[in-house]
């Protein structure tokens, strides 16, 4: 299975393809990637960046490319639950700053919610954060999510390193595109 497509009003979710991988492994250059758990190489860029890919074969679920309508790049956003997060995730990577604070993030990661809540069997997705990154906590809470500090923490994390948001399925998931405005 195939990442699917999901258009929303401003961009695309689509499956990733191999170009993608240098724009994945150029994030984890700039300072940008600070909150993340960066690779050490570009080989663990590529297996990062294919177990998102291949997930959807394996587990139904994974990571997909964010673009614009007009097919600009714009970042990653992703559903998995690698071995050691003790629940599946939602994550998110911008990797242009350009785009950043104009709702690109939210419209996309929203999607993937709409999508999770549809085809998933679950009630919750967590985001896990880095306490000091602001901007990712901020997308969090517009999504919805709230603060979950008796959440399990991922394999070998502190709560020094790492808070729980957590998104609770809608009443209403229908996806309509008032959501996203």
């Amino acid at each position: 299975m195939s990442a699917p497509v999901i258009d929303t009003p401003r961009t695309r979710l689509r499956p990733h393809v191999m170009a993608d991988a240098d724009a994945f492994w150029d994030f984890f250059q700039t300072d940008r990637a600070q909150y993340t758990s960066a690779p050490d190489n570009r080989t663990h860029a590529w297996y990062g960046f294919a177990s998102e890919v291949g997930s959807w074969d394996l587990v139904g679920h994974g990571g997909w490319a964010i673009e614009t309508q007009d097919g600009a790049l714009l970042g990653q956003v992703a559903i998995t639950q690698p071995p050691h997060f003790p629940e599946l995730e939602i994550g998110w990577l911008l990797f242009d700053p350009a785009y950043e604070g104009q709702g690109y993030m939210r419209e996309a990661a929203h999607a993937a919610l709409d999508w999770a809540w549809a085809n998933l069997p679950i009630e919750t997705l967590v985001s896990y954060i880095d306490p000091a990154n602001d901007r990712s906590i901020a997308l969090a809470t517009r999504l919805g999510a709230v603060h979950d500090p008796a959440a399990p923490l991922p394999e070998g994390e502190t709560a020094e390193e790492t808070a729980v948001y957590r998104h609770a399925r809608p009443d209403d998931a229908d996806g309509s595109p008032e959501a996203y405005a």
